[in-house]
């Protein structure tokens, strides 16, 4: 039974654990925006503010049940900081940087999953979609842009075929590249997507 503080009996591994297989059935059953720590607590029978304190917020939940590599509140300040000029550059750089530390190794087991199963695919395009892109593109300024949704899966498309070709084809020279090279090479034409004429 629940207790009115939150708290369960037992091995707090278990109650990580626990909580964790239900945020993942219900991330898959309702999808991340229609997920609710609410319902996940609900699912895994403890109190919500359980869930907080071992995971804060829906997104760090999620991140943690999927082993999501990045973190919007990291991601985010990076990308954006100086607003559009140059904007595409510091995308690829803040890519590298983390897809080349040993949190890479956790993008390539999800993207290969995501490959694999329809499920995973579909949540981190939303949770990547709703939580990165376009919260990017809303700090500088394109939230009111009548090709932000294309111009979004366009930078989708450029950065995961860069993780796919780099990191789980390894495709060479891509694979053997330098952080420089690729940004030089790369980041104009993020930029183009990002703030160019990309309508036909």
């Amino acid at each position: 039974m629940v207790g009115k503080t939150g708290r369960r009996p037992g091995d707090p591994a278990h109650t990580r654990k626990t909580i964790l297989d239900a945020a993942m059935q219900t991330f898959v059953e309702t999808g991340f925006e229609k997920a609710s720590i609410r319902k996940i607590a609900g699912a895994a029978k403890v109190d919500p503010a359980l869930v907080h304190r071992y995971f804060g917020t829906k997104d760090e939940l999620f991140i943690a049940a999927l082993d999501v590599p990045i973190t919007p509140s990291e991601v985010l300040p990076r990308v954006v900081a100086g607003g559009r000029a140059e904007v595409g550059e510091r995308l690829v750089r803040t890519f590298l940087s983390i897809w080349d530390s040993p949190r890479g190794d956790a993008g390539v087991a999800i993207l290969r999953s995501a490959v694999a199963h329809p499920w995973i695919a579909r949540l981190l395009r939303e949770f990547v979609f709703t939580r990165v892109i376009l919260p990017a593109f809303t700090e500088i300024g394109l939230d009111d842009d009548p090709l932000r949704d294309r111009r979004a899966t366009l930078v989708a498309s450029q950065i995961l075929g860069l993780a796919l070709t780099r990191y789980v084809l390894r495709f060479e020279p891509l694979a053997s590249a330098s952080e420089a090279e690729l940004v030089a090479a790369i980041g104009p034409t993020l930029q183009r997507y990002i703030t160019g004429d990309i309508d036909a």
